[in-house]
């Protein structure tokens, strides 16, 4: 169901006592081989943590032969101190598993401004090298939950060839991925080049469009590893739809999971003149806490709908507007359409959508309502 479904991977999940909760804390997944081909997309911000930089280098050529992934903390802003634990962790990966540090990506989540404790993440580590298993992919997605309530996995089937994931994140769900860790494995043989046409194109249509709160992460890492143990070179257009399913899969698992949220909200912006402009009036609302709000409230205030694609530069003509919520046509033409009063916010799913009848482009972004709970949750984080 994970990431050692495809063939050519191990991986293990412990606990290194860096969580106060003494859950899993440290995962280790293992490429294998024959092959160690890769890609990987990391976060835009600028106030990257530590693996970060690390890994942006480690995955540039290419070749990953292992990653190494703690949650109990961030190791972001934690100085020089900081980073020497990034490198030693990747040493330490290296000698276990017989690959140079170059070649091991390294993933860290949890609070900012906080040393990890070196001497439990290396005996982590070392635990789980020992405990590594063809069979081990669901408890290293258990051991990279932070506020997640559940872990996150996916497996799908190409023929005689698969891609496996895992995931965490629950809340800093924004554009240029989402706090979010992704690791994604195939055994499909395929090439580094491979590998980054169809992790760009999926994480541009699935993770990039998660916007839950409008906060993005200083951690936020994609890694896509080929071990080729399938020996089965795939169609390239096959492939690419594999990855992209992986992805879109995770990326609903992980709004579901948004940080005490009690819809999902689906927001599909049709006939816009340009997908950026479609993307652009998506994230606008999702961003709308008035909006997001509302739907907490089961209130279907259109009113907020149509102020926040207001905001936009995209090409519209604001009297021509359509919006449905639910499939309830509430506004049309920029006017009242059917009564609000028809649309039913009790269910989980919400989908929203807007017609700005501009040209022939359409993108769908995706959020959750603000809830009491998320207020409450993200006041004593740190905490």
């Amino acid at each position: 169901m994970s990431v050692t479904a495809p063939a050519g991977f191990r991986a293990a999940g412990v606990t290194a006592g860096l969580k106060p909760s003494g859950r899993p804390d440290v995962a280790l997944v293992v490429n294998d081989g024959p092959a160690h081909a890769a890609a990987a997309v990391y976060t835009q911000n600028r106030c990257a943590a530590h693996p970060v930089t690390w890994s942006r280098t480690a995955s540039g050529d290419g070749v990953v032969r292992a990653v190494v992934l703690n949650s109990g903390g961030a190791n972001c802003y934690t100085g020089a101190q900081g980073f020497a634990t990034t490198h030693a962790t990747a040493e330490l990966v290296g000698e276990l598993v017989g690959a140079g540090a170059a070649d091991v990506v390294v993933c860290s989540t949890g609070l900012i401004g906080e040393q990890l404790d070196r001497d439990r993440l290396e005996a982590g580590v070392r635990a789980a090298a020992a405990a590594l298993a063809a069979d081990g992919g669901a408890d290293a997605a258990r051991a990279i939950m932070t506020t997640d309530t559940v872990d996150k996995q996916v497996h799908v089937a190409g023929e005689g060839w698969s891609v496996g994931g895992m995931a965490k994140g629950a809340g800093m769900l924004a554009p240029a991925l989402a706090t979010m860790l992704v690791v994604l494995t195939t055994d499909a043989e395929v090439t580094a080049g491979d590998c980054d046409r169809a992790l760009r194109a999926a994480t541009r249509v699935t993770f990039d469009r998660l916007d839950s709160d409008g906060c993005q992460s200083t951690n936020d890492t994609v890694l896509l590893m080929a071990s080729g143990a399938s020996g089965v070179r795939p169609d390239p257009a096959a492939f690419d739809d594999a990855v992209r399913a992986a992805c879109h899969d995770l990326a609903q698992q992980l709004v579901r999971d948004a940080e005490g949220a009690d819809h999902d909200i689906a927001i599909e912006v049709r006939h816009a003149a340009t997908e950026d402009d479609a993307v652009e009036v998506g994230r606008s609302i999702a961003r709308s806490n008035l909006f997001k709000a509302a739907v907490f409230g089961r209130d279907p205030n259109w009113g907020r709908i149509l102020a926040a694609v207001g905001t936009t530069s995209a090409a519209f003509e604001p009297h021509t507007l359509d919006v449905a919520v639910n499939g309830v046509q509430i506004c049309v033409g920029g006017e009242p359409g059917a009564s609000r009063d028809l649309v039913d916010l009790e269910p989980r799913a919400v989908q929203v959508t807007v017609d700005l009848h501009a040209g022939d482009a359409t993108a769908t972004v995706w959020t959750n309502d603000l809830t009491h709970a998320y207020v409450h949750e993200n006041s004593a984080y740190s905490t």
